[in-house]
């Protein structure tokens, strides 16, 4: 029997864009169900971003497969009374709603613990539910900016964000692992948690390297796009055939098992000029000079080779497409399909191979898919389905 470990949890996710519905996925990934609140029409913003899978957005497929769409307008009573009336019997509810929209609903923690004591809330915002930045306005370029990352991620003369939503991903991170967190707890004491979780804060706990080389007014690590802030040879470098590989070496050992076997040149290990990282950094033109000469002599898969036999960290420089190829994920069977309202889509597997169950990898919903179907399990008559979807409720 394949028992998921999140069987039987139900999580309500008032939800749009990145970070709650990448949490959400991957509760539902471990067998949760989602019931995605959108709104009637266009649903998740989400949605609208692009038509690059099957017409389809590429932020929303990644993040919304196996849910259930619900459409409700919340600003109608009729719409919100159905809301509240699933978290009466929900175990997770999580939105990413501006600080303060919920509880203007009604949706506060003292008011639907009266019904539900065990229920789980989980609020992810740009800056957190107080403070000074509370009511500002946060997109994850910005966090990326708020928090450093944009300081330290780039080239000298450019700072650059990253090429995903990396504050978002770390939000949601956080929101998942918490709620997982919180459910192990309600096991322990029956009762529900809060959580509060921030941007900032979630992309700040990964900031920390760079934050405390910065220690006390220290010089932070520089931009250096794609090469290591501190270590050399530690990045990317051009073969003879115009590719790019990327290598790093870690330690005294390494650097005299590059010299000798992938420069071929054994007395530059114990040349006085680089015969230490620190030596190495410092000295990077002078450096390079001497590597690139070997290199440019080289095929990248030549180099490649001469890498492995070092024992040297080396990497192809891939792109999407090679990403797509990729030997290693075809090899352990990390691809899948999943459905969408367009036909079937390639979907990897959640990281982490288990052997105890199988991941759940359901459908991408269409806008308000299950809006009947969940009404009815309230306890809806035709009717009133009938007469909410004539108004716009739903």
């Amino acid at each position: 029997m394949n028992i998921r470990p999140l069987d039987g949890i139900t999580v309500v996710a008032l939800e749009h864009v990145i970070a709650a519905p990448f949490c959400t996925r991957q509760l539902a990934d471990l067998g949760a169900r989602i019931i995605k609140i959108e709104r009637p029409g266009d649903g998740d913003f989400a949605r609208g971003y692009d038509q690059q899978v099957e017409g389809l957005s590429s932020h929303f497929v990644w993040v919304n497969r196996s849910k259930e769409s619900l459409t409700l307008d919340l600003k109608q009573e009729s719409a919100l009374a159905v809301l509240k009336n699933l978290l009466k019997t929900a175990d997770v509810f999580i939105q990413n709603l501006a600080p303060g929209a919920a509880a203007r609903m009604g949706l506060t923690p003292e008011a639907l613990h009266i019904d539900n004591p065990g229920l789980i809330l989980c609020a992810i915002s740009g800056y957190g539910n107080d403070g000074p930045y509370r009511d500002k306005k946060a997109y994850d370029l910005l966090i990326q900016s708020e928090a450093g990352f944009l300081s330290i991620t780039g080239t000298p003369e450019t700072p650059s964000k990253a090429g995903n939503s990396i504050a978002d991903i770390a939000a949601g991170m956080y929101a998942y692992t918490n709620i997982l967190a919180a459910l192990l707890q309600r096991g322990k004491t029956g009762k529900g948690t809060v959580i509060d979780i921030s941007m900032l804060e979630a992309l700040s706990e990964w900031m920390s390297f760079p934050l405390y080389y910065a220690y006390k007014g220290a010089n932070p690590p520089s931009r250096n796009g794609a090469s290591h802030a501190t270590i050399y040879p530690y990045g990317p470098f051009k073969a003879g055939d115009g590719k790019t590989v990327m290598l790093g070496l870690q330690n005294e050992r390494e650097w005299v098992q590059f010299c000798e076997i992938v420069l071929e040149n054994p007395s530059l290990a114990k040349d006085e000029r680089f015969d230490k990282n620190f030596k190495r950094n410092e000295k990077r033109i002078e450096l390079l000079e001497i590597i690139n000469a070997c290199f440019s002599k080289l095929t990248s898969e030549q180099l490649i080779a001469r890498l492995e036999k070092a024992q040297i960290a080396n990497a192809h420089l891939n792109d999407m497409e090679g990403l797509w190829k990729h030997e290693q994920l075809k090899a352990r069977k990390r691809w899948t399909e999943v459905g969408t309202p367009n036909g079937d889509i390639p979907a990897l597997l959640p990281p982490g191979l288990n052997d105890s169950y199988e991941y759940r990898m359901d459908p991408v919903p269409s806008v308000g898919q299950h809006t009947n179907a969940i009404l009815k399990e309230l306890g809806l008559a035709e009717t009133e389905i009938a007469s909410m979807r004539a108004s716009g409720a739903i």
